[in-house]
């Protein structure tokens, strides 16, 4: 990440936020064709006032956008670190709706950031105790696959989402719950494909909330 451009990281952090051309331009000012020529190069020289509220939409410091050294007085968060959205709630009981409105934000570092897609969850439910809890927050590295002990995020049924510790078996995918109160879900191979059920991601960090 420290090594990218400015344009480059103009792009990634767009995308990394789940922005539109559009959307960023909005929040900026100016148009989504000038917001496009900046993630290019075209444009390299921006005011500073279009820098500052360029930063401020894609949640990083314009330090960091510019490669300027950074101001610990006025940064408004670590310049070794990305803003990541927490985009809704995960069931960690029954499986609920996974994506609602953005509830807050969370960093993680510019090295992880670098290798992969990754968004915020918030758990709901006591299945997934003593081990996570309601309103903890797991960070989500987004990917179709897991391995057998992995803790992942499941959809069932195209929009609903439960974390789970996963076991592939011959015969389908079981998801399992920490909590002993809880049974596990087992869906066969034809549920797999008829629900649906996929893997929206891999569990790779807890933020315990008290």
């Amino acid at each position: 990440m420290n090594d990218m451009s400015m344009n480059e990281k103009i792009r990634y952090l767009r995308k990394l936020n789940g922005l539109t051309l559009e959307e960023v331009g909005s929040a900026v000012g100016v148009g989504k064709s000038t917001v496009r020529k900046w993630e290019s190069g075209d444009i390299e020289n921006m005011r500073r006032d279009k820098i500052a509220s360029l930063a401020a939409a894609l949640h990083t410091t314009p330090a960091y956008l510019m490669g300027w050294e950074e101001d610990e007085s006025t940064a408004t968060s670590s310049p070794n670190a990305v803003k990541i959205p927490v985009l809704g709630r995960v069931a960690a009981g029954l499986p609920i709706t996974a994506v609602e409105n953005i509830l807050d934000y969370e960093e993680i570092p510019h090295s992880l950031a670098a290798t992969g897609e990754f968004v915020a969850l918030q758990i709901k439910g006591q299945s997934m105790e003593p081990r996570i809890y309601e309103g903890d927050i797991v960070i989500v590295r987004v990917q179709p696959t897991a391995e057998t002990g992995d803790l992942a995020v499941v959809i069932v049924n195209g929009d609903e989402a439960t974390v789970k510790k996963i076991k592939i078996l011959p015969e389908g995918i079981l998801l399992q719950p920490f909590n002993p109160a809880y049974q596990p879900f087992f869906y066969s191979k034809t549920d797999i494909e008829n629900k649906p059920v996929r893997i929206f991601g891999k569990v790779v960090e807890l933020r315990a909330k008290f």
